[in-house]
Formats: structure tokens, sequence, C-alpha cells
């Protein structure tokens, strides 16, 4: 199983500065994020961004921007699915929270399958930033890709896809923290809140 941290496009918040380098509790979330993602698969994983000095934020793991640029969320899985052999396990660098034990439940449960995500308590029910897809995903996003629909699981229908279920995710803490990204300064004070209260 490889491993995939999205960082998705060159957006720019907090002062300039991309949302995954801001620091929470004394250290960069996109770190946060990277060893949680290593500790499931064992490998170090690999960096999707499209900033032009993505590189060097992480100088000791492989970067590489949007294979199809533009395509938001969905071209960054695709990526990770297109960029080497077998299954790739994707989670978004903005995901403070995310543990290595949900990560390898994901990791362990995903066989048979060719997309495996966890269930959550979003609108969607589903949390495709943070989940395995295999290369049979591939075909199935380029067709997607052809329609202009850039839903993150709108190419569900055309793959065997598998849930690790809410009651699974719960053992491993409150699915709203686990999968909290932060997006704007305001979901940095909520995370930051949650990291004092969990110390």
């Amino acid at each position: 199983m490889r491993g995939a941290v999205l960082a998705g496009g060159a957006a720019r918040r907090y002062g300039g500065r991309p949302k995954g380098l801001i620091e929470l509790g004394g250290r960069r979330i996109l770190d946060r994020v990277v060893d949680a993602v290593q500790a499931a698969t064992g490998v170090p994983p690999l960096l999707v961004a499209n900033a032009p000095d993505a590189a060097a934020w992480r100088p000791d793991l492989e970067t590489v921007p949007d294979a199809r640029p533009g395509m938001g969320s969905l071209g960054g899985i695709y990526t990770a699915v297109v960029h080497g052999a077998g299954p790739a396990l994707c989670v978004a660098w903005d995901m403070p929270f995310v543990t290595a034990d949900l990560l390898r439940a994901l990791v362990r449960d995903a066989d048979g399958y060719d997309a495996f995500l966890p269930e959550s308590d979003s609108r969607r029910g589903l949390e495709p930033l943070c989940a395995v897809y295999g290369p049979a995903c591939r075909p199935a996003i380029e067709r997607q890709f052809e329609t202009g629909d850039l839903k993150a699981i709108g190419f569900h229908d055309r793959v065997r896809v598998g849930r690790l279920s809410l009651e699974r995710v719960r053992t491993f803490g409150d699915p709203e923290e686990l999968f909290f990204n932060v997006n704007r300064p305001d979901d940095l004070e909520r995370a930051e809140a949650v990291w004092r209260r969990h110390g």
C-alpha cells in the first residue's frame, strides 16, 4: 500500500501561507498528516502539490503536481492513483487530527474493493479525502473528467466501493475531529481549541 498526501492547489490563506504549513500545537499540519500516513503504510508518502515551492515543504518526500490540473480534489486522487502501482491511501493535508490507527484500519480492510472510504457524520456520509483508491479508479475517474463532474465521489458507481462503518470509525475517535479540515482561519481557531482540549 502506497500513501499520498493531497496538498490541493496553490490557494493561499492565513497571510500568504498554504494552510498545511500552519502550525498546530507546535507542528505543521502537513507534518502531522505525513507521519500518520507513513505509520499506516510503512513507507514515505507521495506529496501531491501544485505550488511552485512545494518540493521544499518536505524535501524528503517525492513531490508531484496534479496529473490533470484544474480538477480539484478529484484531480489529486487521480494523481495518486496513476503515479504508482497498486492501491494508494490518500489523505488531505489539512486534517490535523487523523490518526494512524484509523488509517491502518482503512489499509487493512480495503482488500476486495476499488475504493474504500470511512463513513462520517458529514453531509456526504463519507470522507473521500481520507480513503484508499485502487488502479480500477483510474479509468472510472477519467470517464468522470469527460463529463465535467468534479465531485470526489462521482465515479463510485463505476467501481467496487467499500465502507469502514461509522461504528468502527468511532472506535478511533470522534468523527467530527478525526476528519476535521482546516480551510479557513476560523477553522484553525477551532482546531486549536480541540488541540488544547486533548493536550
